[in-house]
């Protein structure tokens, strides 16, 4: 598995999913091509998934929030009879390499939270509309869902059967959603993911595992009423127009370098790192919304955001002996704050409200991205507001202190905005400064009352806002030796070194997918009870179960 996997895609170039719009209500039909999977040697039978099938599941979602603003509920359900959805597709889980399937896994979450979100951050309720098998990863996609409505019949039923069938874990938050979401007593949910046939009906409900089970003549009416309902009496106000998603201006170089019209990615192969360098605004802020909502794609947060989004999950995917990412910014940090503000003092308005949500979503995307990240402050950066969040984001931060020779750029600075403290929270629900000072809140304090101010390398060194500051006789010696450092350290150390280290703090919904249960699933993932010759996942389908170490680790 080595060909580029490019995460953009639109709704001409899809071959899995297909949206009726009517008002309020889409009706969102998972339909997927056999033949279409991401790589050959498996067909995705059944509706079963592989990345492909998720990566347009997420252009939906991003579409449906952006270009249909009107859509207040969204009916997922399957456009195959007999079957919701198998889950992951199995001989495809099979034959991948573990750092795909752990990064499958990764991105599926991402997208699962995303539509999950949908309902608090942009009023879109998804409802999961179940006939037929809903098995796996199937009933992840349920689960994720708002609410969820299961045909009572003899065929119907929800299952996470990977335990018994596969020796993995549900991989998408199966099981924390089970207990923390859905709050199934801790006995019940024993049984239920320790059982192949799942449970259906009434059971079903009074286990809490859907929310309601409807006779099987009846449903598809049942399920439209309550779609009805739920619109009729969402709090979402109404917007009559979206703006259109457009393509993203790229161009890759043969060296792997990416450039797009806000950011660069530089990749230096023998480093082992890569360099992203974001722009500050090419223009000024918008006068109001109105002409923000002009710009559209175009406009400058929502474009800058969508191609850092594009880099991160290239980076991610098809660059993993990139160890290191850097993260540089260079522009004006005035003129970024009033581009930033112009959002922030509008965010009732649905625009404004969905870039900002979209940035918070990416943010949290790059705090569990498996990379040593570290960022430079330097001469001519615009670490304001939102960008500044990157610096409470990565394991590291250098900052330039005082002028260097032969550069004329701006001096370094770090400007916090009211973005810093409480609109882009972390999965822990509480937001990156509040992490970085949990021993000490009082800090958290002093940054706040320094809002707007351009504090320079000795202010924000006091204040805790950088790990290090450095002049011009010790940045170049002291930022190549951690690179160096960084770049040979084992891998595997640094990711579970890394992902230990970012979320202190409260443990949520959220953390406990990304921290302990992707923990467990990478673990799970090398093991031959799992995949080894004989493993589960090699013997599925033959009729032979797998062949097991029976020690308990």
């Amino acid at each position: 598995m080595t060909h580029v996997i490019d995460f953009q895609s639109d709704p001409n170039a899809y071959r899995h999913w297909r949206v009726d719009y009517d008002g309020p209500v889409a009706n969102l039909f998972m339909d997927v091509d056999e033949d279409g999977g991401l790589f050959e040697g498996y067909k995705l039978k059944l509706n079963s998934y592989d990345l492909s099938v998720d990566i347009e599941l997420a252009d939906i979602v991003q579409r449906m929030r952006f270009e249909h603003p009107e859509v207040k509920v969204v009916v997922m359900q399957s456009g195959k009879a007999g079957v919701f959805c198998a889950g992951a597709n199995i001989r495809m889980l099979g034959g991948a390499e573990h750092s795909h399937k752990v990064n499958f896994c990764k991105f599926t979450n991402e997208t699962r939270n995303t539509f999950e979100a949908a309902e608090a951050d942009s009023g879109q309720k998804y409802i999961a509309a179940v006939k037929g098998a809903c098995a796996g990863g199937g009933y992840e996609l349920a689960l994720a869902c708002n609410h969820i409505m299961l045909t009572d019949d003899a065929n119907s039923s929800v299952a996470l059967p990977e335990v018994p069938l596969l020796a993995v874990l549900p991989g998408t938050g199966g099981l924390t959603r089970v207990t923390d979401k859905r709050k199934v007593r801790r006995d019940r949910a024993d049984i239920f993911c320790s059982i192949e046939e799942g449970v259906k009906g009434q059971r079903a409900v009074d286990w809490r595992l859907v929310d309601e089970s409807i006779k099987n003549n009846v449903f598809d009416e049942t399920v439209k009423a309550r779609a009805e309902e739920f619109a009729a009496t969402s709090p979402k106000a109404d917007v009559a127009t979206g703006i259109k998603l457009t393509p993203l201006e790229r161009s890759f170089g043969d060296d792997g370098s990416i450039k797009y019209s806000l950011v660069e990615v530089e990749i230096d192969r023998a480093g082992r790192k890569a360099t992203v360098t974001l722009s500050g605004p090419d223009a000024p802020a918008p006068a109001d919304m109105d002409a923000f909502i002009a710009q559209g794609a175009q406009a400058y947060m929502l474009r800058l955001a969508r191609e850092l989004d594009d880099a991160i999950l290239h980076l991610r995917n098809n660059e993993k002996e990139l160890g290191v990412i850097v993260f540089r910014t260079q522009g004006d940090p005035d003129l970024f704050a009033v581009h930033e503000a112009l959002l922030m003092d509008n965010s009732e308005n649905w625009l404004a409200n969905e870039v900002l949500q979209y940035w918070k979503r990416l943010l949290k995307r790059i705090d569990v991205t498996s990379r040593s990240l570290v960022a430079m402050v330097e001469h001519g950066s615009c670490y304001t507001g939102i960008l500044a969040e990157l610096l409470f984001a990565v394991d590291r931060s250098y900052m330039m202190e005082d002028e260097f020779d032969d550069d004329d750029r701006a001096m370094a600075t770090i400007t916090l905005t009211a973005a810093n403290f409480g609109p882009m929270p972390m999965g822990n629900d509480i937001t990156r400064l509040q992490t970085r000072f949990l021993g000490e809140p009082e800090a958290e304090g002093a940054a706040k009352a320094q809002i707007g101010k351009a504090l320079e390398a000795k202010e924000a060194d006091a204040l805790g806002l950088v790990t290090m500051i450095l002049d011009d006789i010790d940045w170049d010696d002291e930022v190549r030796i951690f690179l160096e450092e960084r770049a040979n350290y084992s891998p595997d150390a640094m990711t579970g070194m890394e992902a230990n280290l970012r979320f202190a703090g409260p443990e949520t919904m959220e953390t406990r997918i990304f921290g302990r249960l992707t923990a467990w699933q990478n673990w799970i993932f090398i093991r031959p009870n799992a995949v080894g010759s004989d493993g589960a996942l090699q013997r599925y389908g033959t009729g032979v179960r797998g062949k097991y170490n029976m020690e308990r680790v």
